[in-house]
């Protein structure tokens, strides 16, 4: 009876011990999805205080890594970190889903789009476009854009599959205000180009990035009660 109560057997962990402790571990990178979304949004607040003629509400997010741009090194260190973070929470999705082949779809398109975006081409900054200064990576950098929003889309759409009626209305709702404040910032991106005023594009930008990065949250929370659960399931 003892060794019942503390979980071991002739001083080994019992079996209920030990998948106790694995399910544990398998937990860990999902809590990585959360601390990313943190992450991310604490760099959108303190990298753009590093330059003092930076406009979050006027100027993208894209110029604060720009070639020639004063927190470019900045901006990269801590995207590198976020990226390792993000990539986590992939794998921990895919670890989280137990054969069910939708989350680990949704594993495997979170995992892709990091490790995509760490090739992410940076732009020129706005003057130099405006001057003509536009090259190869100005164009690939509008690839990647299209292309992790496309990624995006993709991981939003599996995790509305994955889940009962409350997350998917959560997911569709935060694709349209997605797509919808993405035109927008579309919209106004010939502007950087031409290096004219944009008193907006910031703000869509970041309204775009605020929702997706409560999906984040909202998804990492949801596979971790998911988990939680099975956990505490009797072996």
């Amino acid at each position: 009876m003892a060794e019942a109560r503390t979980g071991f057997s002739n001083g080994h962990p019992s079996a209920r011990s030990v998948a106790r402790t694995r399910e544990t571990l398998r937990q860990l990178p999902l809590f990585c999805g959360l601390l990313s979304a943190v992450f991310y949004a604490a760099m959108l607040v303190f990298v753009p205080l590093q330059w003092a003629g930076y406009n979050s509400a006027s100027w993208t997010v894209s110029e604060l890594s720009a070639i020639g741009a004063p927190t470019r090194a900045l901006w990269g260190s801590l995207a590198s970190i976020w990226t390792l973070l993000y990539i986590a929470f992939g794998w921990g999705v895919w670890l989280a889903a137990r054969g069910r082949r939708v989350l680990h779809a949704l594993g495997a398109v979170i995992i892709a789009a990091g490790i995509f975006g760490l090739f992410w081409p940076p732009m020129h900054q706005r003057e130099v476009l405006a001057a003509g200064g536009r090259t190869l990576t100005d164009t690939l950098h509008v690839v990647w854009t299209v292309g992790n929003g496309l990624l995006t889309l993709l991981a939003m759409g599996l995790g509305a599959a994955a889940w009962g009626k409350p997350f998917r209305i959560f997911s569709v709702g935060t694709m349209a205000v997605l797509v919808v404040t993405g035109a927008l910032t579309a919209l106004d991106a010939p502007g950087v180009d031409a290096n004219l005023p944009t008193p907006w594009i910031g703000v869509w930008e970041r309204i775009n990035l605020g929702v997706w990065l409560l999906w984040v949250v909202a998804l990492a929370a949801t596979v971790l009660r998911q988990a939680a659960s099975a956990a505490s399931r009797p072996v």
